[in-house]
């Protein structure tokens, strides 16, 4: 199979929306989201999946997701609809389809058995080979134990998602609200967070945080997204409009820290060139920076620039 480069795409928030619902789907269309998945698993009733199916195709044949990356999550690799929605999503809409969401991986050879299905429809339709990716949604203490694997399985696969209700139930943590674990005094999602931010990072993959179910409690929300940003994850499902802008704002950086960033990366290449003296280490205003500063900008400088921000600053090397 000839490997398809995976594209860094905007994901601070990705937004859930339920496959079975024309109206939602509609509408997802003018939010500013962006990613959009249309959900055939928890979000649709068992009898409503079949012609969700159909649902989702003719949305993605017919929407405008201008700008928004789209994916389908279909339902788990174990259940009896998840071959018919992969041949019916990508027969009906592969071209234009961004990634397949894989849920409840639980083991590698769920990714196996997703990646050479989407080879044969792809040879199938005569597209391009390795084109549709993968998100791989760990959602229990299996799929951690084998995150490694999962996350090596396939170049296909782009992000890995955590998935916080069904890895509460599964660790049998004292709670009813998915994604808040409850007052506990600390958090036991620490140890998963940050097991899967390393190993998104490690492989080169996107470390996506799942939902907040209090769809109202903003301030639940924004704490949430920022516990996942201070892992180094790239964003966090979204599942109400309401909760669309604080995704935006967390996992973006302002334009004061866009702007700072790009500065660190100028200041920086200037004083290690002949023109600079040649420095390892300099003043910037009052703080001092050298090439760990110059690494640290660059995660938010290339974030800015993946959104297209603008910078409204510049350096001047005779200050």
């Amino acid at each position: 199979m000839t490997v398809q480069p995976r594209p860094t795409r905007p994901r601070r928030s990705c937004l859930a929306v339920p496959g079975s619902s024309e109206k939602m789907l509609k509408k997802a269309q003018g939010l500013a989201a962006d990613q959009v998945f249309f959900d055939l698993e928890d979000a649709v009733a068992p009898g409503a999946k079949p012609s969700a199916r159909a649902t989702v195709v003719a949305a993605l044949r017919e929407g405008d997701w201008s700008g928004k990356t789209r994916v389908v999550r279909i339902n788990d690799a174990d259940t009896e609809w998840a071959h018919e929605d992969v041949l019916q999503v990508v027969r009906g809409a592969g071209s234009q389809l961004d990634c397949i969401m894989l849920p409840k991986v639980e083991r590698v050879a769920h990714i196996h058995w997703l990646d050479i299905l989407l080879t044969q429809l792809e040879r199938e339709l005569h597209l391009p080979e390795g084109g549709i990716g993968i998100e791989a949604q760990i959602e229990g203490p299996a799929g951690l134990s084998e995150i490694e694997a999962i996350a090596t399985a396939t170049a296909r696969t782009e992000t890995l998602i955590f998935g916080p209700g069904d890895f509460m139930a599964a660790m049998k943590m004292p709670a009813l609200t998915i994604g808040a674990p409850g007052a506990t005094g600390y958090d036991p999602f620490d140890t998963v967070l940050m097991t899967i931010a390393m190993t998104a990072r490690k492989h080169g993959l996107q470390a996506i945080d799942g939902p907040y179910a209090l769809i109202r409690d903003l301030e639940g929300y924004r704490a949430s997204a920022e516990r996942a940003a201070a892992y180094g994850y790239d964003g966090k499902w979204v599942l109400h409009p309401g909760q669309l802008a604080l995704a935006n704002e967390v996992f973006g950086p302002s334009q004061e820290d866009y702007d700072k960033a790009e500065l660190i990366i100028e200041a920086y290449a200037h004083a290690t060139s002949s023109d600079g003296g040649g420095l390892g280490a300099v003043m910037l205003g009052d703080e001092m920076i050298d090439e760990a500063s110059r690494k640290l900008a660059l995660v938010t400088a290339e974030r800015g620039r993946l959104l297209n921000m603008a910078r409204t600053t510049s350096f001047d090397p005779s200050n």
